[in-house]
């Protein structure tokens, strides 16, 4: 089987069940989305694997010995670059800017063309979450986060989008700066 199917297969059976926390959408539609935003941008097969997988370590309890096993060093150093240290000594709340904090560093320093690609594809991909259900349900629609501050949440995504500036040049890049200013109703200066 070609590793981006078997990813895929993987990564529907490891989020069966699961839900997106602001929409109560089936997960698996979100790391699906990732890796079609992924796609635009690279055609390599391992990267798009990385991107259908980048939840599953730290959304649906798979360990990365298990990615690494069955998907090679590549495709797990991509996903543990997407994946973000849970801190589960603390409440998600007060762990939550650490947590962005460590990602954004991590992001940083590895420099990584094709970990940028999937990030973005996931930021874009929540962003595009964030919109929807900003539309629906205005204000209400941060209850449903650990972090209830859109104020925070615009620092970690504006951040985001200064960090994959490399990637400026594609047209997810485009729509992830103009919506991200769209639903926080701010520029991002780069």
């Amino acid at each position: 089987m070609d590793i981006l199917d078997d990813a895929i297969n993987f990564a529907v059976q490891a989020h069966s069940g699961i839900v997106r926390k602001a929409s109560g959408m089936p997960y698996i539609l979100h790391p699906l989305e990732v890796t079609a935003i992924a796609g635009t941008m690279t055609y390599d097969r391992e990267v798009l694997a990385a991107a259908v997988l980048h939840d599953t370590v730290e959304d649906a309890g798979i360990s990365i010995e298990e990615i690494r096993e069955r998907f090679g060093e590549r495709v797990a150093f991509l996903v543990a670059a997407e994946t973000e240290d849970k801190m589960r000594e603390m409440s998600p709340s007060e762990s939550w800017r650490m947590r962005k904090e460590s990602s954004l560093r991590m992001l940083e320093e590895e420099n990584d063309v094709y970990a940028m690609i999937i990030c973005l594809g996931d930021k874009l991909s929540n962003m595009r979450s964030f919109d929807r259900g900003i539309r629906e349900r205005g204000d209400k629609f941060w209850e449903a986060f650990n972090q209830k501050d859109p104020e925070q949440h615009f620092w970690y995504y504006s951040t985001v989008a200064r960090i994959l500036s490399k990637l400026r040049d594609y047209p997810a890049y485009e729509e992830y700066v103009a919506l991200t200013e769209k639903v926080f109703g701010r520029r991002i200066e780069l």
